[in-house]
């Protein structure tokens, strides 16, 4: 019988009304069941025929066989299927292809992967066995490769055997070390990072018996352990390798001794986009992926356009803080001028690709190129588009190519495919060599480095690599990046990446992500208005006893800096909003923690001479702003008061974007069980948010509740059921 739907069924795929369709024939045909079976025990059959290296001729054989009943195409994936594994494993495998006439897509490289589109989850369920024929075969055959470089840096000793994979593969079909059986497709906990038992999320450890436990993991091994290995770990902190900087939330500091607050600004939204993943994963995040700021930023707000040549407005806010009605909280909003599409400069992008073996995932190089496509169909005619790719090795893929020329473009990065180790120092110089050559003066020069930051090639420490952005951004090339992907993010470093290159970091968790940061903000993701942007707030202590900044925590100046050009500090894109909250204890109330420093020895109180003192002002702090032009190496300075209100508004009068991001800066802290949280609960921030949603395009502070929701069930979940996050600090 040749019927192709025999095959795609024992390998778990068909789906949806085909497969219904399919099932519903199968039940009432005993002759296409006999097919079904014949074709099984085929490929069983095969599978446990042994193939010693001196028999390659069989192999061979076989391949002819599969030449003579399948297109070019579909034998180069046998091929590519054949050579990572055993020969007994891939003969099955080949046999069970051959038996298959339809013309198959191209792209399809696993006879037994889930397409690369799918989800975990879907992957996971993948085809339910048939109630007709039980449940789909298990190759027994011993998996006799190496252990892989990959995996002898990212696997426990303890494990034996591996292999590399190329897709996700069934675990069903997958073949084992050892004769054990592999566990059901049910029972596996997750592919995603982290693991979360019985729940169908997790790190992709799998049960069959209690002697037998195995992981599967996108681009990495396929490692079994038998009975004789009894110390096998459970949580994905064994294999999770994301990494994240340590946070130490900022104090209180006494106004008299310390009236001078001064940071670089940030217009990051990663940590924001990461967080959302970790709690739509049933997880809590660790608290070094929580950068308030990062959070506070992701929302546009709706301060008003600069009105001068400024390039962007200040704007000042006070009221009292949701947490504590006897504290002041001050909202300090930048909104960077827009620039419409029409009148925008042309832009020299090279995309710099990391396609090493760890981006094979389906939310790492497949998301990547769909939100790479969505920006380069709204690129104007002037601006080009060079595609760099790094693996093992470095290499120009596509040469600056103007936006006249879409389809090049697309198609450069269609083609793109994952494999081998990750050089990301060769790539990041091959791709800011090529946006020297085909340099804009009048335009907007960058890099859009888009990767998992996982570096293991080259110059892989964090200060190598800072050094050689710092050279490269010298000539007027900027960076920004893009993370994507899960359980080896490595977001410490593509944040230092971007802040040292003079451009923005955001987290692609979603194509919707991607679209928000690369179409619907493209241009505040692309085109600086301002760069080495840097905010200093002085404080009166005859109205302030204390201070605290939210956020900003890695962001932090010395007050000498503001005035040193050579210190380099963020930037502000077109249309950009920035945010930052000053929690405040007015003169009076008690300072948490008490006095910081000893009284001092030698300082002794200067006495006032009558009529000389100067008289007390009236405002309760003053910003000072520095920042260059695009082009400049010389700063400009604004400076905006904010008088002492005589009477403070109470919280619930505050305008909207007040009340919202008080509510996102209650969320971070409440995450990072910040003791500065006070008394505030989720069901609070839930009632603020929805009573501060205002204008909302795009729905992101109503995506924002949802979060709320999240985390507040998490959060009163027993701690044990939800601390195998990461465990980075």
């Amino acid at each position: 019988m040749n019927d192709p739907r025999i095959t795609s069924y024992a390998l778990g795929e068909l789906e949806g009304p085909t497969c219904e369709a399919f099932e519903r024939e199968l039940a009432a045909s005993d002759d296409l069941q006999k097919h079904l079976n014949e074709t099984i025990n085929l490929a069983k059959a095969l599978g446990t025929l042994p193939m010693p290296n001196e028999q390659l001729e069989n192999r061979d054989a076989l391949l002819e066989q599969c030449a003579k009943n399948q297109s070019r195409s579909r034998k180069r994936n046998i091929l590519r299927l054949v050579m990572p594994i055993s020969l007994a494993a891939a003969a099955s495998l080949v046999a069970v292809a051959v038996l298959n006439q339809a013309e198959r897509p191209e792209s399809a490289s696993l006879a037994v992967s889930a397409p690369a589109e799918k989800s975990a989850n879907e992957i996971a369920r993948h085809a339910p066995p048939s109630p007709v024929m039980g449940p789909p075969p298990r190759a027994a055959a011993p998996v006799e490769a190496p252990l892989s470089v990959a995996a002898a840096t990212a696997a426990p000793q303890h494990l034996s055997r591996t292999r590399q994979v190329e897709q996700p593969v069934d675990v069903r079909a997958a073949p084992v070390a050892g004769n054990v059986e592999i566990a059901e497709a049910s029972q596996i906990r997750d592919f995603t990072g982290s693991w979360r038992a019985g729940r169908g999320t997790g790190t992709g450890v799998a049960r069959a018996a209690a002697d037998f436990e195995g992981f599967i993991h996108y681009g990495s091994p396929i490692a079994v352990v038998s009975g004789a290995d009894a110390n096998i770990r459970t949580r994905s902190d064994e294999w999770n390798t994301e990494g994240y900087n340590a946070i130490r939330e900022n104090a209180f500091l006494d106004a008299k001794q310390n009236p001078l607050s001064t940071f670089s600004i940030d217009v990051d939204t990663a940590s924001y986009a990461n967080v959302r993943r970790f709690l739509r994963d049933g997880t809590l995040p660790p608290t070094g992926a929580i950068r308030t700021e990062e959070l506070l930023n992701y929302f546009p707000y709706n301060d008003p356009q600069p009105k001068d040549a400024a390039p962007f407005s200040v704007n000042l806010e006070v009221a009292t803080a949701p947490w504590d009605a006897e504290r002041l909280l001050v909202r300090i909003g930048l909104k960077g001028k827009e620039i419409p599409a029409s009148e925008r400069a042309p832009a020299n992008l090279v995309f710099l690709v990391d396609v090493s073996g760890s981006m094979e995932m389906p939310n790492k190089l497949p998301l990547l190129k769909r939100s790479l496509r969505a920006l380069v169909e709204n690129l104007s005619d002037r601006d080009r588009v060079a595609l760099v790719v790094y693996a093992g090795s470095s290499g120009l893929v596509l040469p600056s190519t103007p936006g006249t020329r879409k389809q090049d473009i697309l198609a450069a990065l269609d083609n793109l495919q994952a494999g081998g180790g990750t050089h990301g120092s060769e790539g990041i110089k091959l791709a800011y060599e090529t946006a020297r050559e085909n340099f804009l003066k009048e335009g907007s020069n960058r890099v859009i480095l888009c990767t998992d930051g996982d570096f293991n090639v080259g110059v892989t420490s964090q200060s190598e690599l800072q050094k050689l952005i710092e050279r490269e951004r010298a000539s007027g090339v900027f960076l920004s990046v893009l993370g994507f992907g899960t359980g080896n993010v490595k977001d410490s470093t593509m944040e230092l990446l971007a802040d040292k290159g003079n451009g923005n970091y955001a987290y692609i968790d979603t194509p919707n992500e991607g679209r928000k940061v690369l179409v619907e903000q493209m241009g505040s993701t692309l085109f600086t208005i301002a760069k080495d942007v840097k905010i200093q707030v002085e404080f009166n202590p005859a109205r302030v006893a204390a201070y605290r900044l939210i956020g900003y925590e890695n962001r932090l100046l010395a007050k000498e800096d503001f005035n040193d050009d050579t210190k380099d500090a963020g930037e502000i894109g077109a249309g950009h909003t920035v945010t930052a909250l000053y929690e405040i204890i007015p003169v009076g109330k008690k300072i948490p923690g008490g006095p910081s420093v000893d009284p001092l020895k030698y300082q002794l109180p200067v006495p006032v001479v009558s009529g000389s003192a100067a008289p007390v002002s009236d405002d309760l702090l003053t910003v000072k702003l520095r920042f260059k032009q695009p082009d400049g190496d010389k700063s400009q300075l604004l400076e905006v008061a904010l008088p002492s209100p005589e009477s403070v508004s109470s919280f619930e009068q505050a305008s909207s974007d007040f009340r919202f991001a008080a509510a996102v800066a209650a969320f971070g802290m409440k995450l990072r069980s910040s003791p500065n949280a006070g008394n505030i609960t989720w069901d609070d921030m839930l009632r603020i948010g929805r009573q501060a949603l205002g204008d909302d395009p795009g729905s992101y502070r109503a995506e924002f509740l949802t979060l709320i929701e999240a985390a507040k069930k998490l959060a009163l979940e027993p701690k044990a059921d939800h601390d195998k996050s990461p465990t980075q600090p």
